[in-house]
Formats: C-alpha cells, structure tokens, sequence
C-alpha cells in the first residue's frame, strides 16, 4: 500500500468528516479493511482529491475530496458514508499515527455526538408535550392520559439537594391527590395507584439522571429512602383495592395499568426500586381472574424464549414466571425454578415471608427461610435484619429453637446482635458468657442490664469476661489500659469476695503480677491499687 502524505490541516477535516457523518460500524469495518490491507493504488489527483481501490466483495473505487469532504464519492452501493470511505482515511492517517488510536477517538466522539442528538430529541418533544397544556384527571379519561397531565405538572422539575426527592414526593400527593377525591371508589383507588406510579417512575428517572452528578450519592441516598416509602405507601393501599372488580369494571383502563407495571418491573434495568415486587402483588390479588394470569404467563413465556436475553433480564422474567407457578402449583414447585436464577436478592422473597406471617402460617414460613439460608452471608445488613425477625416470629412457634440457634451461630458474627439479644431474653446466660468471650467483648462494652441480669444470677459467670479483659488491657503495654486493667481488677476482687473466695483471688492476682513482672508501668499501678506490696 502506498503511503501518501497529505497536509495535516487536510487529515484533520476528514477525520471530523468520519466523526460528523458516520456511526460506529462503518468506521470499524473501515478500519478493518485497512488492517487486512484491503486499500490499494491510492494517488493523489488535481491537488484536491485522493483516489484509491478498495477491495470488499469486489473493488470499489473510492474519490476522497480534500476542498469538501461531504463532495466524496465511492462507486459501492452502500450511500453517502460507507466503510470503504472511511478505510481510505484511516490510510492517508498513517503518516500522523497508529490509525487504531484515531479509531478510538472517533469511536468516543461518535458516542457523544449520538447521546447529544438524543438528548435534543428527548428535550423537543417533552417541550412539545409541555407546550399542549392538558386537562386535569377524569374519570373517563384512561390512566396513560393520567400519567401525561402528571408529567406536565412536575416538568421541569429539578434536584439540587437530597431533601428535594421528599419534597417531590409530599409536592405530588398534595397537589395531584384531590383530582380523584370525588370519584367513585373503584375509579378512586386506580388513581391513587397511578399516583404512587408516577412517583416511582419519577425516582428512577431521577436516580437514572444524576449517576454521573455530584450529587449523585446523596440523590441515590434520597430515591432510596423515598422509594422505601412508596413501597411501603403500595403496601397499604394494595389490601383495600377491588382488582377483580376494577378488571371487570374497567379493563381498558385495567390492561393499560398492568402494561405499564411490567414494562418498569420487566426491563431488568437498574433502579432503586422493587417493581418485582409491584408487579407479583398486583398479580397475587388477580388468582381469581384465571384468563388475564393464562394471557399473562404466555406472555412471559414468550419473552423468555427470546434469545438475546440478559442475565439480569432473564431472571426478572424467572421471578415473573416463579410466582405464577407459586400461584398455581404452590411453593416448592416455585422454588424449584427461582432456583435457575443466576442471581438471589433475599429481598425479593421477603413478600412470601410476609404472606406466612400475615395468615400465620408459620410451617410455609420456616420452608422459605431455609432456603433463603445460603443466600444470607453475603446479603446487606438490613435484609439479614429482616430475615432474623421473621425467623424469631416462626420459633416462636416451634417446640424447640435448637434450629434457630444453629442459624445464628452459622451466621455469626453478623447476627451476633440478634444472637446475644436472644440468649439474654432467653435466660441461656452460661451461652451469652461464651458468645462474648468468642466475639472478645470486654464487660465495658456491654450493655449495663444484661451483664446485672447475669451477675444476678450467677457472679462467677462474668469472671471470665473479665479475666480476658484485663488480660487484652495488660497486651496493649500503654499507661491508660493498664489503668483500665486496675478498674476491671476491681470489679474481679468485689466478684470473688461476693462468692467468699479470697483464696483464689489473691492465688490470681499473685500469679498475674509475676506473669507481667517486667512491665514496670503495671507494677507501678498494681502498687498504686493496693494489689501487691
């Protein structure tokens, strides 16, 4: 390949040629053609124009013009910007550098340009939107004309601070609530539904908006907490909604809400929000609708048939799918398929947990927490929460704990505040002692009640605890734990002369200050005390 140099200010205006004009595939296969050495006989004619063949099916002859690159011409049939264009820049390139680096910087720039261009988009058609003033909510307008006239009052809305998400949130129940006040009830609870909707698709949008912001920690902080309350929010309305009768009332308006539910809850995209949840309660409450579930499950059996799915959509549509089978066929054939996910959240099945222990099903309840097990070691610390409360309700229940208490100590030492709290409610004071000498808790950082309520019942119980304290005090061979050490001994003596065991404390402390004869710090205090002469 003949290597011709053309004035840089010339190579310049064809790179942004490539940048302006073409996408990303076609650069790419330019490239390509130039690294298999597909550009040939290139020449340079009248000054202005550079002709060279390319070879793809066949031989094109391409026609670069130096003056006016949009002038160029190539003899394919592949329009205006083709690859064999782009080939021959990157060729007239070489002489200026590695023609895979200019690649790179295009490919960047053409990215830029495209989210720019739709970003413009985006921008003209909800100034369009907002330009069409809308008419407030009515009864006999469907829920996606609801939904537009929710938009439009809040457009333009902006976050500068993490206290606006709450404010967005208290801002959009005060002012959209009173149009459906006056509905009838059916009619009334749809609204308020779409209501919570719009929120939720708000918050994502904002969660969405700002991850390259800032501010971003501090809005992703407030859609979250918001988000908490909107579900929570959903969780109360849900019960006192008529769905059978809204899907037999209303089911226009029925269909076009559960649309838009599984469009947020099927996506898989990121978001601070559990539409999964959303999305199965809705469907929990239509069991006695079978015609919208049958409609309902090929189509999520369609969708999982694509083959292009990603691993986080598969497992949404799994989930999906997964609680339609629960409905059906119960529990255990449900768990059998959550069971392909590539991925447990345990949060996702705390709506079953919370099913058991609304209808007290405690034996359905134990099921599902053992096989959530496995997933709690690497669970977030407030999922383990939960998991742990609904396990104290279930063995409450039970003739015995001994399962529960393997549990905790399984998933020691993230569960050691419920595992001590139980303990201590529990009287198993002899196993709280043990769990504190595992874990190397000193008795000062233990709470004051339960260290009385164990001295109470048996002092020589907590001479352990402070034993090892005194001894991790004494390890750290500074004045102020040695001074640390003097009170724990204090406490020691009092214990032992409670029990009238004065023997074994003066063996004890005999024996510690020659174990530690050579800090003379801690001969100096243990003087000071009155412990040794």
């Amino acid at each position: 390949m003949l290597k011709l140099q053309i004035p840089k200010n010339r190579i310049t205006m064809l790179a942004r040629y490539l940048r302006d004009h073409f996408d990303t595939e076609q650069i790419e296969a330019g490239w390509e053609y130039l690294h298999k050495r597909r550009v040939e006989d290139i020449e340079l004619k009248h000054g202005l124009e550079v002709h060279a063949l390319v070879r793809g099916a066949k031989a094109y002859e391409v026609i670069l013009d130096l003056e006016s690159a949009v002038r160029s011409q190539c003899s394919c049939q592949d329009g205006d910007h083709c690859k064999h264009k782009a080939a021959l820049v990157f060729a007239l390139y070489v002489p200026y550098g590695r023609p895979e680096l200019l690649l790179q910087q295009l490919k960047q720039a053409i990215l830029v340009r495209n989210r720019q261009q739709q970003t413009r988009q985006t921008n003209r058609i909800a100034i369009k939107r907002h330009q069409e003033r809308l008419e407030p909510p009515t009864p006999d307008q469907p829920p996606g004309q609801w939904q537009r006239f929710f938009d439009q009052q809040f457009y333009g809305f902006s976050l500068n601070q993490q206290q606006s998400i709450e404010q967005f949130y208290s801002s959009a129940k005060e002012s959209l609530t009173p149009y459906g006040e006056s509905w009838e009830p059916a009619l009334r609870d749809l609204y308020t539904l779409h209501m919570l909707l719009f929120v939720m698709r708000k918050i994502e949008q904002f969660y969405s908006d700002t991850q390259a912001s800032y501010l971003s920690y501090y809005i992703e902080t407030g859609c979250k907490a918001v988000a908490g309350q909107c579900h929570e929010a959903f969780q109360q309305h849900l019960p006192h909604m008529d769905i059978a009768g809204i899907a037999k009332q209303y089911p226009a308006y029925w269909k076009e809400t559960l649309a838009l539910i599984a469009e947020a809850a099927l996506s898989g995209k990121d978001s601070p929000l559990s539409w999964s949840t959303v999305y199965r309660g809705i469907w929990w409450r239509m069991a006695s609708e079978p015609k919208w579930v049958q409609s309902e499950r090929q189509r999520l059996q369609k969708l999982l048939g694509a083959a292009d799915l990603s691993a986080r959509r598969k497992d949404v549509l799994l989930l999906a799918e997964a609680h339609f089978t629960l409905m059906e066929d119960g529990d255990a054939a449900a768990r059998k398929q959550l069971d392909r996910l590539s991925r447990k959240e345990p949060r996702d099945f705390f709506m079953y947990l919370h099913d058991c222990y609304r209808n007290k099903n405690w034996a359905r309840m134990l099921a599902w927490l053992r096989w959530l097990l496995p997933l709690m070691q690497r669970a977030q610390q407030e999922d383990l929460r939960q998991f742990c409360q609904y396990w104290i309700e279930a063995v409450q229940q039970q003739e015995g704990d001994a399962e529960w208490v393997d549990v905790m100590v399984a998933l020691l030492p993230r569960t050691y505040s419920f595992y001590t709290a139980y303990l201590m409610k529990s009287r198993r004071y002899q196993a709280w002692v043990d769990l504190q000498l595992a874990n190397r808790v000193s008795p000062l950082e233990l709470y004051g009640p339960d260290l009385a309520a164990v001295e109470k019942h048996d002092p020589s119980l907590t001479l352990p605890l402070y034993h090892q304290a005194v001894e991790r005090c004494i390890a750290e061979k500074n004045r102020t734990a040695y001074q640390q050490a003097m009170r724990l001994l204090k406490k020691i003596n009092s214990i032992y002369s409670k029990l009238q065991r004065q023997v074994v404390w003066e063996d004890y402390i005999f024996r510690l200050a020659g174990k530690h004869a050579r800090l003379r710090a801690l001969q100096e205090e243990l003087r000071r005390g009155k412990w040794i002469p």
